[in-house]
């Protein structure tokens, strides 16, 4: 029988006064995609640093491929992107990820980890002048230097601009497809969405929800209701309809309601002006509202 990827059982975690953890168990199995959903502070971090053996459980504990986090055949199989990350700055993109790459039994070539973050261009640069996004994709190209079988990125996608975001998820999804354990942590939930076999929401330090995306989508009932307009509704033309949200961003306007039909047939009659007028089912982000009753904010 082949052991779980990674596994914490009635994990719980303490700083002074302050659970960040509490008596979480879960267990992620290899080739599995999973992403870790909660508000800042909520405990996904810590978990990841549970995972990895980067801190100690206050009770409970955490395995890596059946062995302690701590262990080297365990380290040596997982890849990681972590939010606080830092490399020398006066070596060159392709020095550092050979450097990485030694480190491990059967690493990429170094030609190939720059190439899947994107990097091929900035190979000769030096670390100190890339910028933000390119940082975070040099991130990763240590992250899959050594090849590994389990790979953790912890809000990987921070800083990059929109090509940049779009490329490293196909690059994380390619990784998926052929096989590798990936375990994600993100504020922008169209990552996870995407990515994501399985989602564990973690509100408080415990884990709230664990179910496909489509299954944490389907707990929350009503439709979305979006559409662009000229200019920003007022708050009369909004007012007395049956919504459970509303979210009003320059000229897009995205509503969440038990009742589309109606909420619909008073929008015309109040003369609301409606380009590119959709109906579906909640998101993911409105069904993490729904659950954790907080914001995202990215």
């Amino acid at each position: 029988m082949t052991d779980p990827a990674v596994q914490l059982t009635n994990t719980s975690k303490r700083y002074g006064d302050v659970e960040a953890l509490r008596d979480v168990s879960l267990s992620i199995e290899p080739g599995e995609v999973v992403a870790m959903l909660g508000p800042n502070g909520a405990g996904k971090t810590t978990s990841i640093s549970l995972m990895l053996g980067v801190r100690n459980p206050s009770s409970g504990g955490a395995r890596l491929f059946g062995m302690d986090p701590k262990n080297l055949k365990a380290r040596s199989r997982v890849g990681v992107m972590l939010q606080e990350s830092g490399v020398p700055g006066m070596l060159r993109v392709s020095e550092i990820v050979d450097l990485f790459r030694s480190y491990y039994p059967a690493p990429l070539p170094t030609s190939e980890a720059i190439a899947m973050a994107g990097l091929e261009e900035k190979a000769h640069s030096l670390v100190k002048d890339l910028s933000g996004g390119q940082h975070q994709r040099l991130y990763l190209a240590l992250a899959v230097c050594g090849n590994p079988d389990a790979l953790f990125l912890d809000e990987p996608t921070v800083g990059m601009d929109v090509e940049g975001r779009r490329r490293f998820l196909e690059e994380v999804g390619e990784l998926a497809a052929k096989g590798r354990t990936v375990v994600l942590t993100t504020h922008y939930l169209e990552e996870a969405d995407q990515l994501a076999q399985r989602v564990i929401v973690i509100d408080h330090g415990t884990v709230i929800a664990d179910a496909s995306p489509a299954a944490i989508k389907a707990r929350v009932a009503g439709k979305r209701i979006t559409f662009t307009t000229a200019a920003p509704p007022e708050d009369s033309q909004l007012a007395g309809l049956p919504l459970q949200s509303r979210v009003v961003e320059d000229h897009r306007v995205r509503l969440l309601t038990n009742e589309p039909e109606g909420v619909l047939r008073e929008l015309f009659r109040r003369g609301v002006p409606m380009q590119d007028l959709e109906v579906s089912g909640a998101d993911l982000e409105e069904a993490f509202i729904a659950m954790t009753h907080r914001e995202v904010h990215p």
